[in-house]
């Protein structure tokens, strides 16, 4: 059974059990609106479904949920940032107005960050960069969970990469996508709820083919999508996201001190453009003619376009949240 909840309410909620779990003020808001946004959107893989492994990570040490980001301005369009072992999301909401600042000066921008955990999925991260008007390109690594093309044992993250663009009266498109055949979160999603995994992408602990979900997860890996060709995009997320950064390689990640914890530190890059400077003619009446080309040719709906619609709907009718999850929060926010 499901109820619903208003997204303020949500995010009030959150924001009292992550004080209650070492957060920051500011910490605690942002992960709490980062949290209830995903659910807002339907994107249930990165929403109230992680908030167990991220407390666990909080509760253990992994994490320093009072960590002050520092921003470090190493050229006129680039900015390097050390999360000192906290969260993503202060690093990016420092960094965000600095890196636009240094699009709107040098026409593009590159940011890179070490030393923080990524939270939640890469959406929430470039979105806004559109919002403002520019392209924003995003490359994460994360925990080894995928095996290489050919290979024996896991290597590499599920190792996401992200792309917005803004369009003229409209909203921006948006996606992120894992270089895995499958997100880790909805691997964990069909455990939970006792679903297999389509073939193909999976093996178990001796490197065979699996379509059980905790067969993966408990010492196995997932594929890349699309044989050597994802394989290739997972290596490129390493040396961009972890090696450019200077941060662990999703194979160096090591929290097996840390029972429970489910936030890695890998390396985040941002690339960010402004495409009126970048363009030599109107990009966005161009980008027009590329939407309307992709709809001629029969695809319905563009990336984000169901998040958008879910985003409507929830703001409007409050957000769909199963009632058993919904009071589980309520005892974490009131314990």
């Amino acid at each position: 059974m499901t109820t619903r909840i208003a997204y303020a309410d949500l995010v009030s909620l959150l924001i009292r059990i992550f004080l209650r779990h070492g957060c920051s003020d500011e910490v605690a808001v942002l992960l709490a609106t980062n949290m209830a946004g995903a659910e807002r959107d339907g994107a249930h893989s990165h929403g109230i479904f992680r908030l167990k492994g991220n407390l666990a990570s909080l509760d253990t040490g992994w994490v320093d949920g009072k960590a002050t980001p520092v921003l470090e301005d190493v050229a006129p369009a680039m900015l390097r940032a050390d999360g000192r072992n906290g969260f993503s999301l202060p690093v990016m909401e420092r960094a965000r107005p600095r890196v636009i600042d240094k699009v709107r000066a040098n026409g593009i921008a590159m940011l890179s960050v070490r030393k923080a955990h990524h939270f939640s999925a890469l959406w929430p991260d470039i979105e806004p960069f559109a919002r403002a008007g520019f392209i924003a390109l995003g490359m994460v690594n994360s925990m080894a969970s995928v095996v290489p093309h050919g290979g024996r044992h896991k290597l590499y993250g599920t190792n996401p990469m992200g792309l917005a663009v803004p369009r003229r009266d409209a909203d921006p498109l948006v996606f992120d996508q894992a270089s895995s055949a499958m997100a880790n979160g909805d691997v964990q999603l069909a455990a939970r709820e006792g679903r297999q995994l389509p073939p193909g992408y999976g093996i178990d602990r001796d490197g065979q083919p699996t379509t059980d979900p905790r067969a993966v997860l408990d010492g196995g890996a997932l594929l890349p999508f699309g044989g050597h060709k994802g394989s290739s995009i997972a290596m490129m997320m390493e040396i961009m996201g972890a090696g450019l950064a200077g941060s662990d390689y999703s194979f160096e990640i090591d929290w097996s001190a840390y029972p429970g914890a489910a936030t890695p530190h890998g390396g985040q890059t941002y690339i960010v453009i402004d495409p009126n400077r970048g363009a030599p003619l109107d990009f966005a009446a161009r980008f027009e003619v590329l939407i309307d080309a992709i709809r001629d040719a029969g695809q319905e709906r563009l990336p984000a376009d169901r998040r958008y619609a879910n985003r409507r709907d929830s703001t409007k009718n409050g957000i769909p949240v199963a009632a058993k999850a919904l009071d589980e929060i309520r005892r974490l926010a009131e314990a």
